[in-house]
């Protein structure tokens, strides 16, 4: 007898320990009584590994998550930021387990699974709000009355050179001014939750989620001012390909891509619809960072305890 309540499970089914871990959750999520829907393409991978798992229901991608409690992500970062797609736009809140390398999206380790899930089944976690990013993409430039091209990120969107042998000569202009020009490899525009992201590869600092900012990093620039920015959350940056340099290509969180030939304007500002993150641990971002970066604590004392 089903609970009426449901979670959709997504998992990186090339990787062996998802699979494993797909069995082990759907298995206890069906025994507690609730409803376990999986893409129908995730169904057929696992049917193909020699897996069947009975009951699921197979969904479409477009639609998946209307509706569930929950959309429980096993896998990696990546894995995470595919099911980000599909959650975002239903509200569903995303709990991922990491299966690949720093994970720093996830909530839980692969260890932890069986935890993992009885807090679901209980319904012990929380629900956070992450800032995300509109980006629209005039190829032609501003006001030629082309309509542009319309994305969005979680982590980041990368202005990066098309051409590996040329550098990249773009401007940047903040809240309808430029600031300045530079050559370079590319740009990172990164949210706080995309901080420890491409944008920290890139030498951009490290945000605590809870701020709401924007970083602005170049990559490899040739200029005298090219360190990373943090804006306000209102404000508008907008980088502008130059006509005369290569073409460049923008792509959103590593996943979607948009080409942009000379003279193309992306505009990026805060999106209204942010992405949900169900947080099971009450840790402070710190410890988070010490964990994942695996950092040099020896010798902290704490604060004086004062006589007491």
């Amino acid at each position: 007898m089903t609970s009426g309540r449901s979670v959709l499970l997504l998992a990186h089914t090339g990787r062996p320990a998802a699979v494993r871990s797909a069995q082990l959750v759907h298995e206890r999520l069906s025994r507690a009584g609730l409803t376990v829907r999986m893409l129908k393409s995730e169904v057929e991978d696992l049917a193909a590994s020699g897996l069947e798992l009975s009951p699921v229901e197979p969904v479409e991608a477009a639609q998946a998550a209307e509706g569930v409690e929950l959309v429980m992500v096993l896998g990696g970062d990546g894995t995470l930021l595919r099911a980000a797609e599909i959650a975002r736009p239903a509200g569903a809140p995303l709990l991922g387990v990491n299966l690949g390398h720093v994970g720093f999206l996830a909530e839980a380790e692969r260890e932890d699974l069986g935890a993992t899930v009885n807090s679901v089944v209980n319904r012990d976690y929380v629900v956070e709000e992450r800032m995300t990013l509109d980006v629209a993409v005039f190829n032609g430039g501003r006001g030629d009355g082309t309509p542009p091209v319309r994305s969005w990120a979680l982590n980041e969107a990368t202005l990066e050179k098309a051409d590996t042998r040329r550098m990249l000569e773009m401007v940047l202009e903040v809240d309808g001014r430029p600031l300045s020009s530079w050559g370079c490899d590319g740009v990172v525009c990164a949210t706080p939750t995309g901080s420890t992201a491409h944008a920290f590869s890139a030498g951009g600092p490290v945000v605590w989620p809870d701020v709401e900012a924007l970083l602005v990093v170049p990559i490899s620039a040739h200029a005298l001012f090219a360190r990373p920015l943090v804006v306000g959350p209102e404000a508008t940056v907008a980088l502008e390909v130059l006509p005369e340099t290569t073409p460049g290509v923008l792509w959103c969180d590593g996943r979607r891509m948009v080409e942009l030939p000379a003279g193309a304007r992306i505009e990026i500002t805060r999106a209204d619809t942010p992405v949900r993150l169900a947080r099971l641990h009450r840790a402070p971002f710190t410890d988070r960072l010490v964990a994942k970066f695996g950092l040099p604590v020896t010798g902290w004392r704490g604060r004086a305890k004062h006589g007491r």
